[in-house]
C-alpha cells in the first residue's frame, strides 16, 4: 500500500475496511469506500446529510429504513437526511463504493448509531 496514502488525513482504516476522500468542497464531499467480505457498518442515520451510493466492484447489500436492497456493480442508491441505513459485504471480495454525500454538515460526528458490530453505540440510559 502507498505509505503516504496510509498517513494521509484523507484515509481512513475501520473495523470493516477503507475509505478514502476523494473530493470535497462546499456542502459536497466524495468517498471511495471498501468494505471486507463479512463485514458492515453501523445501522445508522444524518441529521444533516443525504448520500448518493454507487456500488463499483462486489455486491452491497443495503438496509434502508428496515427494507433489505440487493445493490451490484453499477447500480446506485440515495439514503435520504434522516433514513436509517447500513452496507454490508455478504460477497467473498472486496465491496467497493463511490459515496456522494451532500448536505450543509458533512463531519464524520454526524452520525447517530443505532447497531454495531463493533461496540460504537452509544450506551442507553435506564429509562430507555
Amino acid at each position: 500500500m502507498n505509505e503516504e496514502l496510509e498517513t494521509s488525513a484523507r484515509f481512513d482504516r475501520r473495523p470493516w475496511g477503507t475509505f478514502t476522500v476523494l473530493d470535497e468542497g462546499k456542502d459536497f464531499k466524495v468517498k471511495r469506500i471498501e468494505v471486507l467480505p463479512g463485514k458492515r457498518l453501523s445501522y445508522q442515520k444524518h441529521s444533516q446529510r443525504a448520500e448518493h451510493w454507487v456500488v463499483v466492484q462486489g455486491t452491497a447489500k443495503v438496509t434502508l429504513d428496515d427494507d433489505e436492497i440487493v445493490v451490484r456493480p453499477g447500480q446506485a442508491i440515495d439514503i435520504a437526511i434522516g433514513a436509517a441505513h447500513r452496507v454490508e459485504n455478504p460477497g467473498e471480495e472486496t465491496l467497493l463504493f463511490i459515496e456522494v454525500q451532500r448536505g450543509a454538515y458533512l463531519g464524520e460526528d454526524d452520525i447517530i448509531r443505532l447497531e454495531d458490530d463493533f461496540g460504537r453505540t452509544a450506551p442507553k440510559s435506564l429509562s430507555e
